[in-house]
């Protein structure tokens, strides 16, 4: 290699490392607003509900129904006007939404906290994209660690939104308890948006493929294969099953006597322990497998269930949420393997967008459901709604994996 190939080759690696830095920064900072959303979400909307509690999660469903809304417009945006651009526009409209929730409580609002919260989550769709962002600007020996770096953020996440929740829910109380966190959610997201200005991004490529379209096989044809329906039921029932037990799970320490506090650090531990294994997970799945991946974290959601079950204890509580985390990543991680098997470069645009499309649809759903459930059967009804959906997941992966085997052995 050349000298000036050498520090073309340096020059490109340090600004890279300077985006991923930069990158990993607003996934701590502006990403810390999914943690508040979550551990308060609940809590607020009950607050604003008369005697009907049934509909306090829809505050949180709101949340992950802005991430859905909001994928797409996010994707059009970044392609017109870039990344940097995009990703700042995505900072101000997280604190839009702190503002809308922070002004619902004030004026005791339970629909505009609901928007409020949806309007976070559409933020949040562009957050969602830090991660590809900072590959996309690496060479390619440091994408790994690009990548690893921003998820690194989503760790700081796990502590920083919920330590302000601590530090500013009552701010305002007794007149307006947990707005004092919505107002700390703006200055979180407006110091994201400023960090984020410093970034100096490619323009996004092209989707690769776009030029072979003509290969691409029907989508009815793609969606109908028995792996990639096996790997979405796993992907939707590990996702939707990890937001339906972690959205009812702060009202229920609440009502079983434990303070707000007690909940929010209860979501903080979840939060990194959905974080955290993402830096070894891939080598896991590179040395054991998706499938017997998919079948821990599968199992790792059913043992969450069992120890909340066992107890309303708080330490019953806090452990059924580390092992909800650890069972979303490596069941969803493992199923998004499996997923991403079945179709082509020129065919994943359309099918990531029907994949997520229906994804997040269910985590929605779920998300709401959590406070029917919790309302109508308590606590304990909400973990059982786990075992079955788990066990329809373990069936049909163990049913299409050894159809596979089959058909390879002929």
């Amino acid at each position: 290699m050349t000298s000036v190939a050498a520090e073309a080759e340096d020059a490109a690696l340090s600004t890279a490392r300077h985006t991923a830095l930069i990158l990993s920064a607003g996934q701590a900072i502006v990403g810390a607003a999914a943690p508040i959303c979550i551990s308060l979400g609940a809590i607020a909307g009950s607050y604003l509900l008369g005697d009907d509690k049934s509909l306090a999660t829809a505050p949180v469903a709101g949340y992950s129904v802005g991430i859905a809304l909001g994928a797409l417009p996010a994707a059009a945006l970044m392609r017109a006007i870039g990344r940097r651009r995009g990703f700042v526009s995505g900072a101000f409209i997280s604190a839009l939404g702190g503002i809308l929730s922070a002004m619902a409580l004030f004026s005791v609002n339970f629909w505009l906290f609901a928007i409020g919260l949806l309007t976070v989550g559409i933020g949040g769709s562009f957050v969602q994209q830090y991660r590809f962002a900072a590959a996309d600007a690496s060479p390619a020996r440091f994408k790994p660690k690009a990548i690893s770096w921003v998820l690194a953020g989503g760790v700081f996440a796990a502590i920083i939104g919920p330590q302000l929740v601590i530090w500013t829910k009552d701010a305002f109380a007794p007149a307006v308890p947990f707005a004092g966190a919505f107002v700390g959610l703006i200055a979180l997201a407006l110091i994201g948006a400023f960090l984020l200005n410093f970034m100096r991004l490619p323009p996004a490529k092209a989707t690769a493929g776009i030029a072979h379209a003509e290969t691409a096989r029907p989508l009815g044809e793609i969606l109908t294969q028995p792996r990639f329906m096996v790997g979405l039921l796993c992907a939707i029932g590990s996702y939707s099953m990890m937001s339906f037990v972690m959205t009812g799970a702060p009202l229920a320490m609440v009502e079983c006597g434990h303070s707000a506090d007690e909940a929010t650090l209860g979501i903080s531990w979840h939060v990194l322990a959905m974080f955290a294994p993402s830096f070894f997970t891939g080598r896991l799945i590179e040395r054991f497998g998706k499938v017997p991946i998919v079948l821990v974290g599968l199992g790792l959601l059913a043992a969450c269930s069992a120890v909340a079950l066992a107890g309303l204890d708080l330490a019953n509580f806090w452990l059924a949420l580390i092992l909800l985390g650890f069972g979303w990543n490596f069941g969803f991680i493992g199923a998004t393997a499996i997923v991403s098997e079945t179709y082509s470069d020129a065919e994943k645009s359309r099918v990531q967008g029907v994949h997520d499309f229906m994804l997040f649809g269910m985590v929605a759903f779920a998300s709401l459901m959590s406070g029917q459930v919790l309302n109508t059967l308590g606590w304990y009804g909400v973990v059982m709604v786990v075992f079955p959906v788990v066990a329809i997941c373990v069936v049909a992966l163990i049913f299409v994996t050894s159809m596979e085997k089959k058909r390879s052995a002929y």
